[in-house]
């Protein structure tokens, strides 16, 4: 098995990568590598031995904001696959934790699972596919050596919860909540590309908080997390067999 030597990293907002981006010292490519009008940024450099770039899902036409949610992350993620050919696909990103999972603002989590929470669908073999739960890539010397947090990734297009979505992520199992990750895995699965995800917790689902205030309150601190946590990761898995990680 050939070692890893291509990473793509991809994180739906700017704010979220920026500081990862100026910490491995990637520099964007003026040219995009994507065909049509994909508007996804891509930051690309050597580290540890490893060609790594770091993908952003780029501003929403007619929007002036982050692409956020699953469709742009989807968009992303098949055609960094089709055109960069990476070894491993690392989605990074803020989330939601669960103090009842004993999550705390700050905590990083390694995904051990992806499902969606909002696609209700209550009709025999639509209803599993709904859920569309993927396992992430296993990587048991990673997860021992990183000592981050485990838990199932579940995945939404709205920032909030309503309290069906609160039922759904509850029978989820989920650890953690975010906006993408689902998105990324169908595609992963697509192409057979193992999946990483580190999330960084912004907010407390089950808190008493209104959520947008606490994403914004502590987006700063969990992008500086994210920095401290994804080159950790670059550099554990830079270089050797997928089946060593």
């Amino acid at each position: 098995m050939a070692p890893v030597r291509t990473i793509a990293v991809i994180i739906a907002m700017e704010a979220e990568a920026a500081p990862l981006v100026a910490h491995l010292g990637l520099k964007l490519r003026g040219a995009s590598p994507f065909k049509g009008p994909l508007p996804a940024l891509v930051f690309s450099g050597e580290v540890g031995g490893a060609t790594v770039h770091v993908c952003t899902n780029g501003k929403a036409l007619g929007f002036g904001v982050d692409s956020v949610g699953t469709v742009p992350a989807a968009l992303t993620a098949y055609n960094v696959c089709i055109t960069l050919e990476p070894d491993v696909l690392i989605n990074a990103g803020t989330a939601g934790g669960f103090k009842a999972k004993g999550g705390a603002i700050g905590d990083v989590y390694l995904a051990t699972a992806f499902k969606n929470h909002d696609r209700r669908i209550p009709i025999p073999g639509f209803d599993a596919y709904g859920v569309g739960t993927s396992s992430a890539a296993a990587c048991p010397a990673l997860r021992a050596a990183m000592g981050f947090k485990d838990g199932i990734v579940s995945t939404g297009n709205s920032l909030d919860a309503t309290p069906m979505d609160l039922d759904n992520l509850k029978a989820n199992n989920a650890s953690v909540k975010e906006m993408e990750a689902a998105g990324i895995a169908h595609v992963a699965t697509m192409f057979g590309v193992p999946l990483i995800a580190i999330k960084a917790i912004t907010d407390i689902v089950d808190g008493d908080k209104p959520t947008q205030d606490e994403f914004m309150e502590n987006l700063g601190a969990a992008a500086e997390a994210l920095q401290g946590a994804v080159p950790k990761v670059i550099a554990f898995i830079a270089g050797k067999e997928l089946s060593a990680l």
